[in-house]
């Protein structure tokens, strides 16, 4: 049995005993697979702002790895969401990459999360005129400050 369709009967199983009647279809992404949710009650499977979404995604991945140690990470989205809020990240990293290089100021990026994080230093790799830090620390939580890369040249 493949990873993603062992993560698909945990999440099945999972749902099944919160009393959540779901279909989960199983996708192919460029970070790997994706079990996307589709389900009456999705906002309680989403939760606030996605929180209950990265729980059970955090679960069902905790479980995959005790059953299959070498199993890929598996992402879990409900009806997009997780791939709409992305796609809103990405933009306001791009939006913030503008303020920086228009202004020559650092901004920081409202308080992200690990993953979430990766996307949005990923974005801003790709901007060879601005780089990125976010504190040390243990903090679920973290904010990235974005700068301006000091141009070639000029005094730090």
């Amino acid at each position: 049995m493949k990873a993603a369709e062992l993560a698909q009967k945990i999440l099945d199983a999972m749902l099944g005993h919160l009393g959540i009647v779901a279909e989960i279809q199983i996708q192919d992404t460029d970070e790997g697979p994706c079990l996307q949710i589709f389900s009456s009650e999705k906002e309680a499977i989403i939760g606030d702002h996605g929180d209950r979404l990265d729980d059970i995604q955090y679960l069902v991945n905790r479980i995959l790895r005790r059953q299959m140690p070498d199993a890929e990470r598996v992402k879990v989205d409900c009806e997009h969401f997780r791939t709409m809020q992305e796609d809103q990240l990405n933009q306001e990293i791009r939006d913030l990459i503008g303020l920086v290089k228009t202004q020559g100021k650092t901004y920081r990026v409202r308080p992200l999360n690990a993953y979430y994080r990766r996307l949005a230093y990923n974005v801003i790799a790709a901007d060879d005129q601005v780089s990125a830090t976010s504190p040390a620390g243990e903090d679920r939580l973290k904010r990235i400050a974005i700068s301006p890369k000091n141009k070639p040249g000029s005094q730090p």
